[in-house]
Parts: structure tokens; C-alpha cells; sequence
């Protein structure tokens, strides 16, 4: 299976249940490989306001993820990506981690990431 960066939008989405039977698979697939989110999405995660089963349920997630941090590799290529287009601070940080360790990005938010060279993206809720 290809490695995946997900990203916080597919984390509401499959916590939420709001993907198809085909979308459900490929994130459970996914996460039982061992999720990689990004620090961005973990601190996006985590600033969720929600009752106190989805916060739980939230925190299980994060511990269950490898954390990826901005690494040099990953600011050099957030660098080269905010200078190249408009894009967002956190949603170029995302990005560029993803670039930076060779993963498929998993988002339902294609527009933010979209015209990225080098980018694959996945969006679970158009399988």
C-alpha cells in the first residue's frame, strides 16, 4: 500500500461517518497502516470544539498517527510552494509534507492543494 499524509478535513469526514462504503475502506485501510498527519492537522484537530466522545475519539486517533514536524526538507519545500502560488501558510505546510517524505496527500479539500506540482492527492469521498 502507498504511503498517505491525512489530512484534517478526512479525519472529520471518517470520524463523522460521512464517507461512502468504498471511501470507509480505503481510510480504514489507510489508518490500519499507521496514520501520518502532519503537526498542522494535529493542532487543527485538537482546536476542535466537540462534546467529549469526539474529543476522545479524537486524541485515540492522534496517539494511534505518527506525528510528521516541520522538518528543514519540509520548509524548504513550504518555501518554494508559497512563493510559487497562493496558498495558505498551514495548508502549504501540509502539502509540502507530504512532498517532502513522497506520501499520497488523503483530502477531501482537492481545491486548496490543487495545481501542486509533484502532489497526489486522493479524495475518499469521490471513490
Amino acid at each position: 500500500m502507498a504511503q498517505y499524509l491525512i489530512d484534517t478535513s478526512s479525519v472529520s469526514d471518517y470520524l463523522s461517518a460521512a464517507f461512502s462504503v468504498k471511501g470507509t475502506l480505503f481510510m480504514d485501510a489507510a489508518i490500519d497502516a499507521i496514520p501520518n498527519i502532519s503537526v498542522i492537522t494535529q493542532i487543527e484537530l485538537l482546536c476542535w470544539k466537540t462534546d467529549a466522545a469526539t474529543e476522545q475519539k479524537i486524541i485515540d486517533f492522534i496517539g494511534d498517527s505518527i506525528i510528521l514536524d516541520i522538518s528543514p526538507a519540509v520548509i524548504t519545500q513550504c518555501v518554494l510552494l508559497r512563493k510559487g502560488k497562493k496558498i495558505k501558510t498551514p495548508d502549504a505546510i501540509i502539502a509540502a509534507t507530504a512532498l517532502a517524505h513522497g506520501y499520497t496527500l488523503i483530502t477531501g479539500n482537492e481545491k486548496d492543494f490543487a495545481n501542486i506540482n509533484g502532489l497526489k492527492i486522493v479524495n475518499p469521498a469521490k471513490l
